[in-house]
């Protein structure tokens, strides 16, 4: 019978891959979807969005080709991961995150059958959040194959604070995604607020709903676009402190202290992308770098609260 010490490296190996492979679906797919948005392009804005009235896509085939082989290898060795946390006895701690993995990658599948209309906001905004989830679930199933049962931890040492850092962290990502599917960065070209105005108001709500198609990108002025960009802004705030608190509080802990590095570092390096992001009109280098860093920080995060929990590196 397979014994299960070499399972378990296996599974790490395996989960680590495909945690290195998501990443490189993530950044490919920022470059794909921000590069057919236009950003960075000259004369800007003019030039932003016109793939929404059937323009050519401006980046190369060869980013979608890569895209479909790096897919397609992750999709098999997910089968392979999953076969391997259940045969020929299933494995407690990795079976759960490895099985949401494969299941998510059959549905990022299923909806990139739509996702070449840029129109479909529901299609962009479902594609960006399930490639955060699969570094995330990537991550947790190394982790949870590292870990040999881990014990419950006291809860002190920054924990409270990070759950609600990272919920702040999701909400932000979350709309950081709706302004990408709904191409609304130019709807707030400026820091820290929309020009005048530093809360949503009640006419750009309706900007949340993402089961939409659009024809025309959301441009300086927009309600709804402007309401995108300040609630992501908030909630970055909220995130960027509560995380902060948490890492530092992590700190103390030398078993977590690592982890509270890592995370503080990310956190500086995407506070500061985000500004230059806007700052440089929506460079196309710096919004590709700040959408991957915001997945990095979510996996970070997750990282050092499960270490916390554990009581353990």
């Amino acid at each position: 019978m397979d014994q299960p010490g070499p399972r378990l490296r296996r599974i790490r190996y395996l989960a680590l891959a495909l945690t290195a492979l998501s990443l490189l679906i993530v950044t490919v797919s920022a470059h794909i979807r921000l590069n057919g948005a236009g950003l960075g392009c000259a004369p800007w804005p003019d030039c932003y969005g016109q793939i929404l009235t059937g323009a050519a896509h401006p980046h190369s085939g060869g980013a979608r080709i890569l895209h479909r082989i790096v897919a397609s290898l992750a999709l098999v060795l997910g089968f392979v991961l999953v076969w391997q946390c259940q045969r020929p006895l299933p494995i407690a701690g990795p079976k759960r995150p490895a099985a949401a993995l494969l299941a998510l990658m059959i549905l990022l599948t299923f909806v990139g059958l739509f996702s070449a209309d840029p129109q479909r906001v529901w299609a962009g905004f479902i594609n960006m959040l399930g490639g955060a989830g699969l570094v995330l679930l990537s991550w947790a199933c190394f982790l949870a194959a590292s870990e040999a049962a881990p014990k419950v931890g006291h809860g002190r040492g920054g924990a409270a604070l990070l759950h609600a850092g990272l919920g702040f962290l999701a909400l932000t990502f979350a709309q950081g995604a709706l302004v990408g599917a709904r191409y609304a960065a130019p709807a707030c070209p400026t820091l820290p607020g929309c020009g005048d105005a530093w809360l949503p108001t009640a006419a750009g709500l309706g900007a949340f709903y993402p089961f939409v198609t659009i024809s025309a990108p959301a441009l300086l002025g927009d309600a709804g676009g402007a309401a995108l960009h300040l609630l992501h802004r908030w909630c970055a705030l909220a995130a960027l402190l509560l995380l902060g608190l948490g890492g530092l509080r992590a700190l103390a802990r030398a078993e977590a202290r690592r982890g509270a590095v890592a995370l503080l570092v990310l956190l500086l390096v995407q506070f500061a992308l985000g500004v230059l992001t806007v700052l440089s009109g929506f460079g196309l280098g710096l919004a590709v770098a700040h959408s991957v860093c915001a997945t990095a920080l979510l996996a970070a995060g997750l990282h050092l609260l499960l270490k916390l929990k554990a009581g353990r590196a």
